[in-house]
């Protein structure tokens, strides 16, 4: 059994990348605490493997993901082959879900969020590194006590936690 120490993150590859980027320069930012042990590190994929292939691939990292984000953009709810594949595999292995609004909302965008996350028990936060840290930090014990609890459906921070870490 892998063991389980890295953050795995889903996006739009064709739109958003720019935000997977800022994330892993924040993490190489010597002036931030946001850091995060990234599953994209583990194994390549290259652009030209079947969908087979690089399925495996991303199973082999969700592996050893303790912690599953997916950044919300425009597009991201119309993404079916490999990004809602990436969410339902995470949620069958229980990885904890936080859920990144790019368009900065602190809570579920309902006219961005992936339809197969509306109801389940995910973290909804804005894109930032503050919050972002506070979430890697938290959210997976938290969401331990909330699945014994019985809780599911959309979670987020009120407005005293954003306002507590400057935002």
């Amino acid at each position: 059994m892998a063991y389980k120490n890295k953050t795995y993150v889903a996006f739009d590859a064709d739109s958003d990348i720019r935000y997977y980027r800022l994330m892993t320069a924040w993490k190489q930012n010597d002036y931030t605490n946001f850091n995060f042990y990234n599953a994209h590190d583990l194994i390549n994929i290259w652009q030209h493997s079947s969908e087979q292939t690089i399925k495996r691939n991303l199973h082999e990292r969700l592996n050893s993901t303790k912690i599953f984000i997916l950044l919300i953009g425009e597009k991201t709810k119309y993404l079916y082959r490999f990004v809602r594949w990436e969410i339902e595999t995470a949620m069958n292995m229980n990885i904890p879900l936080i859920a990144v609004n790019l368009n900065g909302k602190r809570f579920i965008d309902e006219q961005r969020c992936p339809p197969i996350l509306k109801d389940e028990l995910c973290l909804h936060i804005s894109f930032n590194a503050k919050i972002m840290q506070k979430a890697l930090e938290e959210w997976q014990s938290h969401h331990s006590n909330l699945i014994k609890e019985g809780k599911s459906g959309p979670f987020y921070y009120p407005a005293d936690v954003y306002n507590d870490l400057g935002l």
